[in-house]
């Protein structure tokens, strides 16, 4: 069973979107996937459309009670299982504080399962304390979802020294296996600087013996895409809420990245020609709907242009704007095609009380 912690200090670079559609893909290609809510936001909880009030204290329970982790799992998909959170795990490292090797409870849970599953993947809180120190402990590979933009950056270093003291303490196994940038603008330059500095950096830890020596940066980029922010309102991954949008298309591509291509002997240019296919299908799919709308622009400029011309020589007679007048007047309804009908959004989690 592989073991991967997608971890980042910073909130809203995408790391429970990440795990939410990694392991949706892999469980899609047949892969039994267990992923962990160790957040007390619980958003991974909701975004798989479980009720974390009622059924999100299994992390909770396997931490401070000594539950077994093979039953406290919710089938949520098929070949996808979760161990869901609530507002509760708050208060674990508090009633933890006085345990000995609370630093290794989860990992002590994860091994009686190590045999039934193919990848248990864990999303880590927005913090580097004893929740996220128990991810570091349980697992052997660390990836890291990236915002493209100088504030992300800021933290990164702090994190590596965590992975770093980790690995050195704890978990001597842990190294940190792929960088992920998500929230990707091509168009943007700073989103190309970012992903410079964070490949120089990482080549200068080419010969060293640090967590992150073998770490690459993902080929494929998750780029900016609404229906990404979109699905979890429905419970819904988004290969659920919309399959062909750009967001399904590059988790579905980071997904294969990681269960086929993610290793030491394995090259990106060969990753990348695998789908060299589909990308080509891609760009000429662009290209015909750039022609579309050139030409949709092109019309309605023609249409405009006559408008005026028909407007500038046309006599217009002063009318007395009486009650007559304003009910003779036509009415012209602009007729636009309906909307997409969307399913029902799910309602808060909580309550809204006064």
């Amino acid at each position: 069973m592989r073991t991967i912690a997608v971890l980042n200090q910073k909130g809203g670079v995408g790391k429970t979107t990440t795990v939410v559609n990694l392991a949706a893909a892999l469980a899609m290609q047949g892969l039994k996937v267990v992923v962990i809510d160790l957040d007390p936001q619980s958003h991974l909880t909701i975004h798989l459309g479980v009720n974390a009030e009622l059924d999100g204290n299994g992390t909770y329970n396997v931490l401070t009670k000594s539950a077994d982790l093979s039953q406290a799992l919710i089938n949520v998909r098929g070949n996808l299982w979760l161990l869901g959170a609530n507002i509760d795990l708050v208060g674990a490292e508090s009633e933890l504080v006085s345990v000995v090797g609370r630093e290794t409870i989860l990992r002590e849970a994860v091994e009686s399962m190590v045999e039934s599953f193919d990848y248990l993947i864990i999303d880590c809180p927005p913090s580097l304390g004893l929740l996220t120190l128990n991810a570091l402990a349980a697992v052997k590979e660390v990836l890291i979802p990236v915002q493209p933009h100088f504030l992300a950056l800021q933290g990164f270093g702090k994190l590596l020294q965590t992975v770093s003291l980790v690995g050195r303490r704890i978990n001597p196994e842990l190294k940190i296996t792929a960088i992920l940038l998500c929230i990707f603008d091509g168009r943007v330059t700073l989103s190309a600087e970012v992903k410079a500095d964070i490949e120089k950096f990482l080549e200068s830890a080419r010969a060293t013996q640090s967590p992150w020596s073998e770490a690459r940066i993902i080929p494929v980029h998750v780029r900016r895409n609404i229906k990404l922010a979109e699905a979890p309102s429905y419970g819904k991954t988004i290969f659920e809420y919309e399959p062909k949008c750009n967001g399904a298309i590059d988790y579905r591509h980071v997904a294969d990245y990681v269960h086929n291509h993610m290793g030491a002997g394995s090259r990106d240019d060969e990753f990348l020609a695998s789908i060299a296919e589909e990308i080509d299908e891609l760009d000429s799919t662009l290209e015909s709907v750039e022609e579309v709308i050139e030409a949709a622009h092109a019309a309605q400029t023609t249409a405009v242009e006559e408008l005026v011309e028909v407007s500038a020589s046309a006599e217009v007679a002063p009318t007395r704007l009486g009650p007559i007048g304003r009910s003779k007047r036509r009415i012209v309804s602009v007729v636009t095609p309906s909307a997409r009908r969307l399913p029902a959004r799910r309602p808060f989690a909580v309550t809204l009380r006064k």
